[in-house]
């Protein structure tokens, strides 16, 4: 079973940067992260859960949301077994527990880690 662990959140001013970490482990035989697609979704208290941003198997295809496209990036490093996202200029509504998934290529997103919270305030 896929596990994945993220990091990096905590308390942070408006207008500072933040990365995220998402460590992958436990792939089945033969698999390895590179087999993945990974994402980042946020929920805000009070609010549905919103994807952030999405990543391809080897990295050279990425999606975001609007409202962080340009202050968001999201990348990895397949020898790691790692994604991360980094946060730029953060606002109070950025504000959220950040999940990290993966979806094997043809699957969803059925792989999720626990969440990592980010709370910007000054």
């Amino acid at each position: 079973q896929v596990q994945l662990v993220e990091s990096g959140g905590g308390l942070v001013e408006p207008g500072s940067s933040v990365t995220l970490s998402c460590v992958a482990s436990g792939f089945a035989s033969g698999r390895t992260f590179s087999d993945f697609s990974a994402a980042w979704f946020r929920q805000s208290p009070g609010k549905q859960q919103e994807f952030v941003a999405e990543i391809n198997w080897t990295g050279d295809r990425k999606t975001y949301q609007a409202s962080v496209k340009d202050r968001f990036t999201v990348s990895r490093d397949n020898d790691k077994n790692t994604a991360y996202l980094q946060m730029n200029n953060l606002t109070p509504e950025d504000t959220a527990d950040y999940y990290c998934a993966a979806a094997l290529r043809g699957e969803g997103f059925n792989y999720w880690g626990q969440g990592t919270q980010v709370t910007v305030s000054s």
